[in-house]
C-alpha cells in the first residue's frame, strides 16, 4: 500500500468536515469511514470536493442504480481495481444485478440489448473518449438527456476512483 489509511489520532476536524459530505456522523471514524475514504482523507480539502460529486452521483443521479452499476462495474473491470469490484458487486446486487449480469459485465456481453449498449457505452468512453453515435442512439431511446449525462460522468468519476485506489494501493476490506 502507497498511501495507508490516516490514523485514527491524526483525524480532526477537517477530515470529519470532509466526511460529513457523504457519511452520517456514526461512521466518521477509520472503521466506518472504510479503507478508501480513510486513505483519501490524507487530503481533507481534496476528498470534500471530490465527495459532493461522487455523492451525487451515487446518491442523487437521474440514472436508474442497476444501469449506474452495470457501468461502475465495468469500468472497475476494466480497470481492474479490486476495491471498486468488490464494493460494487455488493451495491449491485442490492440494486438487482444477478450473478449472471455480474458475469456478463466481466465478459463485456450480455443478454439484454440495453444493458448491452450500457456496456458499450463504458468501452467506448474508455477507449475513445467519447460514445458512438449508434450507441448513443440505443441508449437515448430509454435515457433522457440528463440521465446519459450522469452515465458519461459516472464512468468518468469511476475510471477517475479506480485510478486513484489501484495507484494508492487501496485493496478491499476483509471481513465487511
Amino acid at each position: 500500500m502507497r498511501l495507508a489509511p490516516l490514523p485514527a489520532e491524526q483525524w480532526d476536524d477537517e477530515v470529519l468536515s470532509a466526511l460529513a459530505v457523504m457519511l452520517p456522523e456514526e461512521r466518521r471514524n477509520p472503521d466506518g469511514a472504510g479503507t478508501a475514504l480513510s486513505t483519501l482523507v490524507r487530503h481533507p480539502r481534496l476528498t470534500k470536493a471530490f465527495l459532493r460529486f461522487s455523492n451525487h452521483l451515487l446518491f442523487r443521479s437521474t440514472l436508474p442504480p442497476r444501469l449506474r452499476e452495470l457501468a461502475v462495474l465495468r469500468v472497475a473491470h476494466r480497470r481492474s481495481c479490486d476495491y471498486e469490484w468488490a464494493h460494487h458487486v455488493f451495491i449491485g446486487k442490492a440494486e438487482g444485478l444477478t450473478d449472471d449480469d455480474i458475469a456478463g459485465v466481466q465478459r463485456g456481453a450480455v443478454d439484454d440489448p440495453f444493458d448491452q449498449a450500457v456496456l458499450d457505452a463504458v468501452d467506448e468512453l474508455e477507449e475513445h473518449y467519447r460514445i458512438s453515435d449508434a450507441t448513443w442512439a440505443t441508449l437515448g431511446a430509454r435515457l433522457d438527456e440528463r440521465q446519459l449525462m450522469d452515465l458519461v460522468f459516472t464512468v468518468g468519476c469511476y475510471g477517475l476512483m479506480a485510478m486513484a485506489y489501484n495507484t494508492f494501493g487501496i485493496t478491499p476490506e476483509t471481513g465487511r
